[in-house]
């Protein structure tokens, strides 16, 4: 390509720059206020913890998808691309609300704890170790199915058909190759974000034998002021989530062999009544596991609206306010990555794996703290790192559109002398408008669900929909914390389906 020819590529190169300001530039703050004292006996605690609860729920995330996969790859029913789309769900769900759910399921006055005090049961508790499990589990066990579904997906049709012709077991002729391929990339990817899950551990957890790097570095900061510990506890998270980014990144799965001709999969070996049952159990299983606790939810939710309090408007304000700017700041840092493209795009946009939103809230406390009052930078700074956070994926969803533009109207522009911000502005925007919207609708619903950095920063009356349901439900108030929870529910769904409703408004597709 000619000098000069192309999008503009400089806006990427700074974006690049700082990424690595942010995501590397806070380690020196943190290397700086990390004393001379080495880890105590309840920081290896909760780095344990930590590990254990990522790899428990990781394992059981995928273990249970590849039955709920392998029966959805099997099976055609009315609904179920409805339901797989159900699958993609939980991703933009606001965790805060999902842990709700599971509470009003498993916790001290949920449904099942009922149901086994009307038959002389013993009582369930979903705090510790199994309640920050489960959580995880519902959370990823939808992430871990579309993974493991797409492998079944890709492999072609006519290879079905010969194993039939041929009377040859599918399973360790293919199913069982495909699994070997797609489960190592699976379990990393879940296993790191398992690792930075404040708003659980801090629910579900909490205790001393339940408590994880982040909610131990909220704690050293919120109630201890002890800004070394915190500063080592966020270099220790910085190490772990490096590593579990690298190998998911390394574990991902490379490209099926030899495609097919597109034809519908036939799965002569499903047809027996059992395995019918079999699958129907199963998907119906995901099914209610996914819903029951949503629909709960939304029930108390909306039984509770008449116990917000009087905080809940301005919440509401402030919330929609950081996630819109994390919005904006998510795509356009996304869309200057995308045009730059390369080793360095792909490298700036993987470094927020690396680092936690609640380790970058760490470094940037520690740097803030003496220069301004943290309250006055609250919302933005947690504006963001929110778009920090969120980039990896809008990158993920931006990339491929705009290397399909280049790819197919690239020459054309070149000629007709479309370089730079015209090019952007007149072939680019108008085409990567429908991957825009969806970046920035998924941008916003994260962050109107997000709680970790405002809970650093936040002042009385600087409270967030998500910092204010947490604090109603440390109360007991689980009546207004499930109204609040409903309200960060619908404002989350509105805010995607705005952003990516006017990405496809008289946009090409």
């Amino acid at each position: 390509m000619a000098v000069g020819s192309g999008p503009p590529r400089l806006p990427g190169a700074l974006v690049a720059l700082l990424m690595a300001g942010l995501c590397l530039g806070t380690l020196i703050p943190l290397l700086l206020r990390t004393g001379e004292g080495g880890l105590v006996g309840a920081d290896w605690a909760a780095l344990r913890f930590t590990l254990v609860q990522a790899a428990l729920s990781a394992g059981l995330s995928v273990g249970l998808g590849v039955p709920v996969a392998r029966a959805l790859a099997r099976r055609r029913f009315p609904g179920r691309s409805a339901l797989v789309t159900l699958l993609g769900a939980p991703f933009v769900l606001p965790v805060i609300v999902a842990v709700l759910g599971l509470l009003a399921l498993f916790g001290r006055s949920g449904l099942v704890n009922e149901a086994l005090g009307l038959i002389g049961g013993p009582r369930m508790s979903v705090y510790g170790l199994h309640g920050v499990v489960l959580a995880h589990v519902f959370l990823n066990l939808p992430l871990a199915t579309r993974l493991i579904l797409q492998g079944w997906l890709d492999i072609p049709a006519e290879r079905f058909r010969l194993a039939a012709t041929l009377g040859a077991p599918i399973w360790p002729l293919l199913e069982w190759p495909m699994l070997r391929r797609i489960l190592p990339g699976a379990f990393a990817a879940i296993f790191a974000l398992c690792l930075t899950s404040f708003s659980v551990a801090l629910i579900l957890g909490g205790g001393p034998r339940a408590t994880t790097v982040e909610l131990a570095i909220y704690q050293a900061i919120r109630f201890e002021a002890d800004f070394a510990g915190a500063a080592q506890l966020a270099l220790l998270q910085y190490a772990i989530c490096g590593v579990a980014a690298g190998f998911a990144l390394w574990l991902s799965p490379p490209a099926l062999g030899g495609g097919g001709l597109g034809r519908s999969v036939e799965r002569w070996d499903a047809a027996g009544a059992g395995a019918r049952v079999m699958d129907a159990a199963w998907i119906g299983g995901a099914a209610l596991f996914l819903l029951l606790p949503l629909g709960l939810a939304v029930l108390r939710g909306v039984g509770g609206l008449s116990d917000l309090p009087v905080e809940t408007m301005g919440a509401a304000l402030r919330s929609v306010m950081v996630a819109v700017s994390a919005s904006v700041l998510t795509v356009g840092a996304a869309l200057a990555l995308a045009l730059r493209a390369g080793t360095l795009a792909q490298l700036a946009g993987a470094l927020p794996l690396a680092a936690s939103s609640l380790v970058l809230g760490t470094g940037l406390l520690l740097v803030l703290r003496s220069v301004v009052g943290l309250s006055a930078v609250a919302l933005p700074v947690t504006a963001l790192v929110d778009a920090v956070a969120s980039l990896p994926f809008a990158l993920r969803a931006l990339a491929p559109a705009v290397a399909e533009i280049e790819a197919r109207h690239g020459r054309l522009a070149d000629s007709l002398g479309l370089v730079g911000a015209r090019r952007l502005r007149v072939v680019i925007l108008p085409l990567a408008r429908p991957a825009l919207g969806f970046a920035g609708g998924l941008a916003a619903a994260l962050s109107m669900g997000n709680l970790g950095v405002i809970a650093l920063f936040a002042g009385p009356g600087q409270e967030t929909l998500p910092l204010l349901m947490a604090q109603l439900m440390g109360a007991y108030r689980m009546e207004a914390a499930a109204a609040t929870g409903l309200l960060i529910l619908a404002l989350a769904l509105l805010l995607f389906w705005i952003f990516d409703r006017g990405g496809r408004i008289d946009a090409s597709s």
